[in-house]
Protein backbone atom coordinates (compact mmCIF):
# COMPACT_ATOMS: atom_id res chain seq x y z
CA UNK A 1 0.00 0.00 0.00
CA UNK A 2 2.81 2.17 0.80
CA UNK A 3 4.62 1.84 -2.00
CA UNK A 4 1.53 2.31 -4.33
CA UNK A 5 0.95 5.47 -2.49
CA UNK A 6 4.31 6.54 -3.45
CA UNK A 7 4.35 5.54 -6.78
CA UNK A 8 0.96 7.29 -7.74
CA UNK A 9 2.56 10.44 -6.02
CA UNK A 10 6.42 10.15 -8.69
CA UNK A 11 3.68 9.58 -11.58
CA UNK A 12 1.28 12.52 -10.98
CA UNK A 13 4.65 15.12 -10.41
CA UNK A 14 6.24 13.60 -13.29
CA UNK A 15 2.82 14.34 -15.59
CA UNK A 16 2.43 18.10 -13.67
CA UNK A 17 5.89 18.85 -14.46
CA UNK A 18 5.57 17.87 -18.77
CA UNK A 19 2.72 20.37 -18.62
CA UNK A 20 4.43 22.64 -17.40
CA UNK A 21 7.31 22.15 -19.24
CA UNK A 22 5.31 21.78 -22.19
CA UNK A 23 3.59 25.61 -21.36
CA UNK A 24 6.96 27.24 -20.85
CA UNK A 25 7.58 25.77 -24.71
CA UNK A 26 4.08 27.39 -25.72
CA UNK A 27 4.90 31.26 -24.53
CA UNK A 28 8.86 30.77 -24.11
CA UNK A 29 9.51 29.15 -27.11
CA UNK A 30 11.56 31.83 -28.29
CA UNK A 31 13.93 31.54 -25.80
CA UNK A 32 16.24 29.30 -24.99
CA UNK A 33 17.31 30.76 -21.21
CA UNK A 34 20.71 29.00 -22.44
CA UNK A 35 23.91 30.15 -19.52
CA UNK A 36 20.73 30.46 -17.10
CA UNK A 37 21.63 27.76 -14.44
CA UNK A 38 23.83 27.53 -11.39
CA UNK A 39 25.79 24.58 -11.18
CA UNK A 40 26.09 23.52 -15.10
CA UNK A 41 28.39 20.38 -14.36
CA UNK A 42 25.03 18.42 -13.43
CA UNK A 43 24.43 18.40 -17.16
CA UNK A 44 27.43 16.57 -18.02
CA UNK A 45 26.85 13.14 -19.09
CA UNK A 46 28.31 11.03 -16.44
CA UNK A 47 29.59 7.02 -17.26
CA UNK A 48 31.49 6.41 -21.06
CA UNK A 49 29.03 3.72 -22.07
CA UNK A 50 26.48 5.85 -21.80
CA UNK A 51 28.21 8.92 -23.23
CA UNK A 52 29.22 6.46 -26.33
CA UNK A 53 26.18 6.15 -27.10
CA UNK A 54 24.77 9.67 -27.61
CA UNK A 55 23.45 9.94 -24.12
CA UNK A 56 20.23 8.12 -24.76
CA UNK A 57 20.00 6.06 -21.89
CA UNK A 58 17.56 6.95 -19.86
CA UNK A 59 15.11 3.78 -21.31
CA UNK A 60 18.51 1.82 -20.84
CA UNK A 61 20.33 2.83 -17.56
CA UNK A 62 21.01 -0.89 -16.44
CA UNK A 63 24.36 -0.07 -14.64
CA UNK A 64 25.17 1.44 -11.55
CA UNK A 65 24.92 5.19 -13.89
CA UNK A 66 21.44 5.04 -13.68
CA UNK A 67 21.61 6.65 -10.47
CA UNK A 68 22.31 10.13 -13.03
CA UNK A 69 20.44 8.90 -15.73
CA UNK A 70 17.51 6.96 -14.72
CA UNK A 71 17.08 5.85 -10.66
CA UNK A 72 14.24 3.35 -11.70
CA UNK A 73 16.82 1.41 -13.56
CA UNK A 74 18.64 0.60 -10.27
CA UNK A 75 15.80 -1.95 -9.43
CA UNK A 76 16.82 -3.97 -12.49
CA UNK A 77 20.05 -4.77 -11.47
CA UNK A 78 21.23 -8.66 -11.09
CA UNK A 79 23.95 -7.83 -9.48
CA UNK A 80 25.48 -5.83 -7.01
CA UNK A 81 27.70 -2.91 -8.54
CA UNK A 82 30.76 -0.09 -8.49
CA UNK A 83 31.90 2.02 -10.89
CA UNK A 84 34.63 4.62 -11.05
CA UNK A 85 34.08 7.61 -14.26
CA UNK A 86 36.82 10.10 -14.73
CA UNK A 87 35.94 12.82 -17.77
CA UNK A 88 38.43 14.53 -19.27
CA UNK A 89 36.41 17.82 -19.85
CA UNK A 90 36.55 21.06 -22.41
CA UNK A 91 39.25 23.88 -21.64
CA UNK A 92 41.67 20.92 -19.44
CA UNK A 93 39.01 20.58 -16.65
CA UNK A 94 38.12 16.95 -15.16
CA UNK A 95 35.46 15.57 -13.76
CA UNK A 96 35.19 12.48 -11.49
CA UNK A 97 31.85 10.23 -10.97
CA UNK A 98 31.94 7.00 -8.58
CA UNK A 99 28.23 5.20 -8.32
CA UNK A 100 27.47 2.35 -6.12
CA UNK A 101 24.33 -0.11 -5.67
CA UNK A 102 23.54 -2.73 -3.74
CA UNK A 103 20.28 -5.01 -3.96
CA UNK A 104 18.28 -5.31 -0.43
CA UNK A 105 15.85 -8.01 -1.53
CA UNK A 106 12.33 -6.93 -1.03
CA UNK A 107 13.37 -3.43 -0.16
CA UNK A 108 14.66 -2.46 -3.66
CA UNK A 109 18.02 -1.56 -4.34
CA UNK A 110 19.98 1.20 -2.93
CA UNK A 111 22.37 3.66 -4.76
CA UNK A 112 25.10 6.28 -3.94
CA UNK A 113 27.01 8.46 -6.50
CA UNK A 114 29.45 11.35 -5.90
CA UNK A 115 30.48 14.01 -8.12
CA UNK A 116 33.49 16.33 -7.56
CA UNK A 117 36.04 18.29 -9.66
CA UNK A 118 39.13 19.21 -10.92
CA UNK A 119 40.03 22.87 -11.75
CA UNK A 120 43.60 23.14 -10.64
CA UNK A 121 44.77 26.56 -8.82
CA UNK A 122 44.46 29.73 -10.24
CA UNK A 123 46.47 33.13 -9.98
CA UNK A 124 44.56 35.88 -8.26
CA UNK A 125 44.69 38.98 -10.40
CA UNK A 126 43.73 42.16 -10.21
CA UNK A 127 43.62 45.56 -12.81
CA UNK A 128 46.79 46.92 -10.85
CA UNK A 129 48.22 43.76 -11.05
CA UNK A 130 47.24 41.64 -14.17
CA UNK A 131 50.08 39.13 -13.50
CA UNK A 132 49.08 38.08 -10.39
CA UNK A 133 49.29 38.92 -6.56
CA UNK A 134 50.94 36.34 -5.52
CA UNK A 135 47.64 34.41 -4.42
CA UNK A 136 45.83 31.83 -5.85
CA UNK A 137 42.20 30.49 -5.72
CA UNK A 138 40.02 27.02 -6.60
CA UNK A 139 36.44 26.16 -7.73
CA UNK A 140 34.89 23.88 -6.63
CA UNK A 141 31.96 21.13 -7.71
CA UNK A 142 30.76 18.87 -5.62
CA UNK A 143 27.27 16.00 -5.84
CA UNK A 144 26.26 13.63 -3.45
CA UNK A 145 23.10 11.11 -3.87
CA UNK A 146 21.69 8.60 -2.18
CA UNK A 147 18.67 6.83 -4.75
CA UNK A 148 16.51 4.63 -3.75
CA UNK A 149 14.35 2.21 -6.40
CA UNK A 150 12.09 -0.69 -6.59
CA UNK A 151 9.93 -2.86 -9.04
CA UNK A 152 6.24 -2.06 -8.69
CA UNK A 153 5.14 -5.37 -11.40
CA UNK A 154 7.42 -7.27 -13.37
CA UNK A 155 7.48 -4.60 -15.93
CA UNK A 156 7.43 -1.31 -14.45
CA UNK A 157 10.29 -0.02 -11.94
CA UNK A 158 10.26 3.40 -10.20
CA UNK A 159 13.34 5.54 -8.61
CA UNK A 160 13.80 8.76 -6.39
CA UNK A 161 17.56 10.04 -6.20
CA UNK A 162 17.61 13.12 -3.46
CA UNK A 163 20.72 14.71 -3.77
CA UNK A 164 23.37 17.57 -2.38
CA UNK A 165 25.05 20.18 -5.18
CA UNK A 166 27.79 22.44 -3.48
CA UNK A 167 29.96 25.18 -5.70
CA UNK A 168 32.35 27.62 -4.33
CA UNK A 169 34.90 29.79 -5.99
CA UNK A 170 37.16 31.63 -4.07
CA UNK A 171 35.61 32.91 -0.28
CA UNK A 172 32.14 32.42 -2.44
CA UNK A 173 30.07 29.07 -2.41
CA UNK A 174 26.23 27.72 -1.49
CA UNK A 175 24.57 24.52 -1.64
CA UNK A 176 21.10 23.54 -2.65
CA UNK A 177 18.78 19.80 -1.82
CA UNK A 178 17.36 18.13 -5.16
CA UNK A 179 15.65 15.09 -5.97
CA UNK A 180 15.79 12.85 -9.88
CA UNK A 181 12.33 10.71 -10.33
CA UNK A 182 12.28 8.33 -12.59
CA UNK A 183 10.46 5.50 -14.08
CA UNK A 184 11.06 2.47 -16.53
CA UNK A 185 7.98 0.03 -18.41
CA UNK A 186 8.48 -3.01 -20.88
CA UNK A 187 6.03 -2.08 -22.79
CA UNK A 188 3.96 -4.95 -24.96
CA UNK A 189 6.15 -4.81 -27.82
CA UNK A 190 9.03 -7.04 -27.71
CA UNK A 191 11.99 -5.82 -26.81
CA UNK A 192 10.92 -2.08 -26.43
CA UNK A 193 11.48 -0.31 -23.08
CA UNK A 194 9.60 3.22 -22.05
CA UNK A 195 11.53 5.40 -19.83
CA UNK A 196 10.82 8.75 -18.33
CA UNK A 197 12.93 11.13 -15.92
CA UNK A 198 12.64 14.39 -14.34
CA UNK A 199 16.18 15.67 -12.88
CA UNK A 200 17.75 18.16 -10.03
CA UNK A 201 14.14 19.02 -9.30
CA UNK A 202 14.67 21.92 -6.16
CA UNK A 203 16.21 24.70 -4.84
CA UNK A 204 17.71 27.59 -6.20
CA UNK A 205 21.42 28.28 -5.51
CA UNK A 206 23.62 31.89 -5.11
CA UNK A 207 26.54 32.27 -3.94
CA UNK A 208 27.68 34.40 -0.84
CA UNK A 209 30.77 34.68 0.86
CA UNK A 210 33.75 37.15 1.81
CA UNK A 211 34.68 37.79 -1.73
CA UNK A 212 31.20 39.60 -2.07
CA UNK A 213 32.43 42.16 0.68
CA UNK A 214 33.26 45.73 -0.64
CA UNK A 215 34.49 48.97 1.13
CA UNK A 216 31.53 51.46 -0.26
CA UNK A 217 31.25 55.45 -0.17
CA UNK A 218 27.37 56.25 -0.12
CA UNK A 219 28.41 59.63 -1.00
CA UNK A 220 31.43 60.29 -2.96
CA UNK A 221 30.26 63.97 -3.43
CA UNK A 222 30.78 64.79 0.75
CA UNK A 223 34.40 64.92 1.90
CA UNK A 224 34.92 64.18 5.83
CA UNK A 225 32.49 60.87 5.91
CA UNK A 226 33.18 57.62 5.86
CA UNK A 227 34.28 56.71 2.71
CA UNK A 228 35.44 52.98 3.69
CA UNK A 229 32.02 51.34 4.88
CA UNK A 230 32.21 47.38 4.38
CA UNK A 231 29.25 46.49 2.21
CA UNK A 232 28.08 43.07 0.69
CA UNK A 233 27.00 42.32 -2.43
CA UNK A 234 24.00 40.54 -3.18
CA UNK A 235 24.02 38.08 -5.86
CA UNK A 236 21.10 36.55 -7.72
CA UNK A 237 19.44 33.11 -7.11
CA UNK A 238 19.66 30.41 -9.97
CA UNK A 239 17.90 28.02 -10.86
CA UNK A 240 18.96 24.23 -10.98
CA UNK A 241 19.22 22.94 -14.54
CA UNK A 242 15.83 21.32 -14.39
CA UNK A 243 15.07 18.33 -17.06
CA UNK A 244 13.05 16.37 -18.48
CA UNK A 245 13.89 13.57 -20.19
CA UNK A 246 11.94 10.50 -21.99
CA UNK A 247 12.74 7.75 -24.35
CA UNK A 248 12.73 4.46 -25.46
CA UNK A 249 15.61 1.48 -25.77
CA UNK A 250 14.58 -1.29 -28.27
CA UNK A 251 17.01 -4.75 -28.08
CA UNK A 252 16.64 -5.63 -32.05
CA UNK A 253 18.74 -8.74 -31.23
CA UNK A 254 19.72 -10.74 -28.24
CA UNK A 255 21.37 -13.83 -28.90
CA UNK A 256 23.97 -16.01 -26.81
CA UNK A 257 26.93 -14.57 -28.69
CA UNK A 258 25.47 -11.12 -30.35
CA UNK A 259 23.36 -8.55 -28.53
CA UNK A 260 22.21 -5.13 -30.49
CA UNK A 261 20.42 -2.47 -29.38
CA UNK A 262 19.17 1.19 -30.40
CA UNK A 263 17.69 4.13 -27.90
CA UNK A 264 16.90 7.80 -28.36
CA UNK A 265 16.14 10.60 -26.16
CA UNK A 266 14.00 13.24 -26.34
CA UNK A 267 15.14 15.88 -23.66
CA UNK A 268 13.32 19.29 -22.56
CA UNK A 269 15.82 21.55 -20.21
CA UNK A 270 14.88 24.57 -18.62
CA UNK A 271 18.20 26.45 -19.65
CA UNK A 272 18.33 25.40 -24.03
CA UNK A 273 15.82 24.40 -26.27
CA UNK A 274 14.43 20.81 -26.86
CA UNK A 275 16.93 18.21 -28.49
CA UNK A 276 17.21 14.60 -28.92
CA UNK A 277 19.81 12.48 -28.27
CA UNK A 278 20.21 8.79 -30.48
CA UNK A 279 22.46 6.16 -29.89
CA UNK A 280 23.40 2.17 -30.57
CA UNK A 281 25.57 -0.83 -28.94
CA UNK A 282 26.22 -3.84 -30.61
CA UNK A 283 28.25 -6.52 -27.78
CA UNK A 284 30.08 -9.78 -29.28
CA UNK A 285 29.70 -12.54 -27.13
CA UNK A 286 28.96 -11.13 -23.55
CA UNK A 287 32.80 -9.22 -23.82
CA UNK A 288 33.24 -6.85 -26.32
CA UNK A 289 31.04 -3.60 -27.33
CA UNK A 290 31.40 -1.09 -29.93
CA UNK A 291 29.10 2.19 -29.32
CA UNK A 292 28.25 5.24 -31.00
CA UNK A 293 25.95 7.95 -31.47
CA UNK A 294 24.77 11.85 -31.97
CA UNK A 295 24.17 13.89 -29.13
CA UNK A 296 22.19 17.16 -29.30
CA UNK A 297 20.15 16.40 -32.56
CA UNK A 298 17.87 19.07 -33.64
CA UNK A 299 19.44 22.18 -31.94
CA UNK A 300 20.58 24.56 -33.39
CA UNK A 301 24.31 26.38 -32.55
CA UNK A 302 25.38 22.88 -30.56
CA UNK A 303 28.99 22.11 -30.40
CA UNK A 304 27.94 18.86 -29.58
CA UNK A 305 27.82 15.96 -32.40
CA UNK A 306 28.48 12.39 -32.96
CA UNK A 307 30.46 10.30 -30.14
CA UNK A 308 31.70 6.37 -30.78
CA UNK A 309 33.50 4.20 -27.62
CA UNK A 310 33.90 0.44 -27.01
CA UNK A 311 34.28 -1.97 -23.63
CA UNK A 312 35.25 -4.72 -22.48
CA UNK A 313 33.58 -6.87 -19.83
CA UNK A 314 35.55 -9.97 -18.30
CA UNK A 315 34.09 -12.60 -15.49
CA UNK A 316 36.65 -13.23 -12.98
CA UNK A 317 36.18 -15.61 -9.89
CA UNK A 318 32.74 -16.88 -10.97
CA UNK A 319 30.46 -13.95 -10.06
CA UNK A 320 32.53 -11.17 -10.17
CA UNK A 321 32.51 -9.17 -13.54
CA UNK A 322 34.91 -6.12 -14.34
CA UNK A 323 34.33 -3.75 -17.12
CA UNK A 324 35.91 -0.90 -18.95
CA UNK A 325 34.67 1.61 -21.13
CA UNK A 326 35.84 4.20 -22.92
CA UNK A 327 33.62 7.59 -24.94
CA UNK A 328 34.99 10.24 -27.47
CA UNK A 329 33.02 13.12 -28.09
CA UNK A 330 33.33 15.40 -30.69
CA UNK A 331 32.43 19.17 -29.48
CA UNK A 332 33.24 21.06 -31.85
CA UNK A 333 35.38 24.32 -31.70
CA UNK A 334 35.44 23.20 -27.91
CA UNK A 335 37.59 20.45 -29.59
CA UNK A 336 36.65 17.00 -27.73
CA UNK A 337 35.51 15.44 -24.96
CA UNK A 338 37.14 11.59 -23.61
CA UNK A 339 35.92 9.61 -20.76
CA UNK A 340 37.26 6.16 -18.79
CA UNK A 341 35.23 4.17 -16.45
CA UNK A 342 36.17 0.80 -14.73
CA UNK A 343 33.58 -1.00 -13.21
CA UNK A 344 32.60 -4.50 -10.96
CA UNK A 345 29.84 -6.32 -10.63
CA UNK A 346 29.52 -8.99 -7.69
Amino acid sequence: MFIARISKIVICLILINLVLFAQQTNFESNVSKRGTTAAPFMNISQGARATAMGSAFVAVADDPSAIFWNPAGLSRLSKNGFMVDHTLWIADLRYNFIAASVNVGEFGTIGVSFINSDYGEMNVTTIEEPNGTGETFSVKDLAFSIAWSFNITDNFSIGFNPKVIYQSIWNMSDYAFAIDMGVLYNTPFDGITLGMAITNFGDKMSLTGNTGVVLYDPDESTTGNNDRIPTVLQTDKWDLPLGFKVGLSYKAVESENHSLMFAVDASHPNNDYESVNIGGEYTFNQIFSIRGGYKSLFLADSEESFTIGAGLSQNLFGNVNITFNYSYSEFGLLSEVQKFTIGINF
